[in-house]
């Protein structure tokens, strides 16, 4: 079916993603708002949103380039976020030094620019980083594209993030894993590519963490994975909730939205409730759901266009602007308050 190549076509391109020619060098320059003010305080110095959603840190953030996938430390301190651009994909950081932030640079351990590598998580305890790579791991021949896609780790030390290292078996599989979210006791939550009766599937998997070994990893229920193509699930830090991105779902065929399930003490858990127009709009990205460790604020990635220059000649100068900032049709990075999400519940 037409429906179904799309839905493979997109999610092959957003879902995935596409790691810049990273830069092991730390920009110590500060970061300024268009006012040339350095920028200060939490969140990268922005003023907290309401219940409507905005762009997130435009022009700092969100640029005009495809910007997606955020996470922080505990603290508040470290702000990681994912960059898709010219075939590339990779993980940004900008740190709060002194008060101040810095410039957004490249990630010091994306060292690699034949390596893919996209979709931070920071554990809620501050002390295991982890993200999507392609990077192969020893014995496996260097290859190009989205191969070897698995979950990779770096724990806290004293001197910031450890090495890179593969977190292997039975998390990662000779399957594509990706997108890890991680609970306060360790469960890992993940996305995995399946195949059953020959079609290609995405469903969000999970693994426990028992006496510091995962469990094997199980499928969550029709409740969460409902259809063919479930992916890129953040998982509240207490279980209470898991939000999902679900294309073509019985209510919404032919779209991607962001949908919220929740769990019971009992391990049940809802089906996927459709967040609304408040977050979801026709062609979203829907491939980044993430609420801040203080679980004030949810941040989203999409797609969504803004209005331009409405009512007056389209000019060169114009079209430059469409192309090179904000809400021009390449994924930006939203936040709005998150009370909205437990609203949700029925």
């Amino acid at each position: 079916m037409k429906i179904k190549a799309d839905l493979y076509t997109f999610l092959a391109v957003i879902l995935l993603g596409v790691c810049v020619g990273c830069s092991g060098t730390e920009d110590a320059g500060t970061t300024h708002d268009d006012s040339g003010a350095k920028l200060s305080g939490e969140y990268v110095g922005q003023t907290p949103p309401g219940n409507t959603p905005e762009l997130f840190a435009p022009g700092v953030i969100s640029t005009g380039l495809y910007e997606r996938d955020v996470a922080m430390t505990p603290d508040g301190s470290e702000l990681y976020f994912g960059l898709m651009s010219g075939g590339y994909s990779t993980i940004v950081v900008t740190r709060r030094q002194n008060g101040v932030w810095t410039k957004p640079e490249i990630a010091p351990f994306c060292d690699n620019p034949d390596v893919f590598d996209l979709e931070p998580h920071i554990t809620p305890d501050g002390k295991r980083f982890m993200f999507l790579s392609t990077r192969p791991q020893e014995g496996q021949e260097p290859k190009s594209g989205w191969v070897y896609q698995d979950i990779w780790v770096m724990d806290r030390t004293a001197d910031g993030w450890s090495e890179p290292y593969n977190l292997g078996p039975p998390v990662n599989s000779d399957a594509p894993e990706y997108f890890p979210s991680v609970t306060k006791d360790g469960t890992v939550y993940f996305s995995r590519e399946v195949t059953e009766n020959g079609q290609r599937k995405s469903l969000i998997f999970r693994s426990r963490l028992v006496d510091g070994e995962y469990t094997e990893a199980e499928a969550l229920p029709k409740a969460v994975n409902p259809g063919g193509m479930q992916f890129n699930a953040f998982i509240d830090p207490e279980e209470r909730y898991l939000i999902v991105g679900i294309a073509d779902h019985e209510d919404n065929i032919g779209r991607y939205d962001y949908y919220v399930s929740f769990r019971g003490e009992d391990d049940s858990w809802t089906g996927p409730i459709n967040m609304g127009e408040l977050v979801n709009t026709p062609g979203n990205t829907v491939v980044s759901p993430y609420v801040s460790p203080d679980g004030k604020y949810f941040f989203f990635s999409s797609n969504r266009k803004g209005e331009r220059d409405a009512g007056t000649k389209r000019s060169y100068e114009s079209i430059k602007r469409m192309t090179t900032e904000p809400q021009n049709g390449a994924a930006d990075i939203y936040w709005v308050n998150a009370s909205f999400i437990e609203a949700l519940r029925p």
